[in-house]
């Protein structure tokens, strides 16, 4: 039987280690070979026991660098899978895992995580993703979005699986920073790096503050750019109006008991914190980034999207929710009826299909 190889050099937390966990899960439970191939130990309770991690077993040194993380994981592939027969699933430097598929003559699927209009800005760059995507026996993407954007772009056929998000049980839960206020509550959560464009947010709910307007809002998260935003926040004289409240684990539960749930990114995947607030009906603000929001919201059918990036288009959106605030609550109760697309099972069988086809 054919062994599967799943390359994760940098296992990272958010939306992304969540969907990871859950696919390693899934495919641990339906296939009797599977290696996951990491730079360093990976810990997650909600990752299954019995799950074959490959890893240093020594750490040399620490680094946060991606392409040193894919260095080592090549390094352990090549120690374990030299001249044997694989396939490979890459989650991440599908670039790396490409290259390392055709040198071993291995089967290889990529999993791309960012649309190509974020990185494929000039016809050399074109030319260099569209030689070595062409290699891969399988592209799966996150959205519809993102599969019309590779076949523009890059000529390339891909599969659509969604996130598959899985309804748990969540202990819901009151922000300190929200207890006895009965103004508007608005939530964000997200790491703090210049994907999540957290500075056109404060931007925005500053221009609510100048027109009078009660609200406050938490930012759950942390990242780089935390002394940036804070000193952002100070000099925007928000400190009573807007909370950076660093890591909480299962930020989700915070989600129920927040008005508002706002989404500032300048590019995503399929964000899964918008599936987490559709399933409590929290109403959404989402930019318009490219791929997932807008398929997740359907066009704006279920909430409110802007210009990513433009944040005087999100406070027009503020005023727009203040003033529906029942039209929107209406609508973010009828996304609950519509979370069936992202189903757990089905998009994970997906991945099942794939593979047994390319075994």
């Amino acid at each position: 039987m054919t062994k599967i190889v799943i390359f994760i050099p940098s296992f990272e937390g958010g939306g992304v280690e969540k969907n990871l966990v859950y696919i390693l899960n899934y495919l641990n439970k339906n296939f009797k070979k599977v290696y996951v191939v990491t730079s360093a130990k990976i810990r997650n309770k909600k990752l299954d026991r019995n799950i074959n991690f490959l890893y240093p077993k020594k750490i040399l040194f620490k680094s946060n660098n991606r392409l040193i993380k894919s260095f080592i994981a090549l390094v352990i592939f090549l120690k374990y899978f030299w001249n044997e027969k694989v396939l490979i699933l890459s989650f991440q430097s599908n670039i790396i895992s490409i290259i390392l598929a055709k040198i071993n003559k291995n089967k290889i699927i990529i999993r791309l995580n960012t649309d190509p209009k974020k990185y494929i800005d000039n016809i050399f760059k074109k030319f260099f993703f569209q030689l070595f995507y062409k290699l891969s026996n399988k592209i799966i993407v996150n959205s519809n979005e993102f599969k019309k954007n590779i076949k523009k772009l890059l000529n390339l056929n891909a599969q659509v699986i969604f996130n598959p998000f899985k309804k748990e049980k969540i202990n819901h839960k009151k922000l300190f920073f929200f207890k006895n206020y009965n103004g508007l509550k608005i939530l964000n959560i997200a790491r703090l790096t210049d994907q999540k464009d957290h500075s056109s947010l404060i931007n925005a709910v500053e221009k609510l503050k100048n027109d009078g307007l009660n609200f406050k809002l938490c930012i759950i998260g942390r990242g780089y750019n935390f002394k940036y935003l804070k000193n952002q926040i100070e000099k925007s004289s928000l400190n009573k109006y807007v909370k950076l409240l660093g890591y909480k684990i299962n930020a989700q539960s915070y989600l129920k008991y927040s008005d508002l749930f706002v989404l500032s990114s300048r590019y995503e995947g399929l964000p899964n914190v918008l599936l987490e607030a559709q399933q409590v009906g929290t109403p959404i603000i989402s930019s318009n980034c490219p791929s997932g929001p807008k398929e997740i919201l359907l066009n704006g059918k279920l909430g409110l999207l802007f210009k990513a990036g433009d944040y005087s288009d999100l406070y027009k959106k503020f005023l727009i929710f203040i003033k529906n605030k029942k039209i929107y609550k209406k609508k973010a109760n009828n996304a609950k009826k519509l979370l069936y697309r992202f189903d757990y099972n089905k998009n994970l069988n997906k991945y099942k299909n794939i593979i047994n086809n390319q075994i």
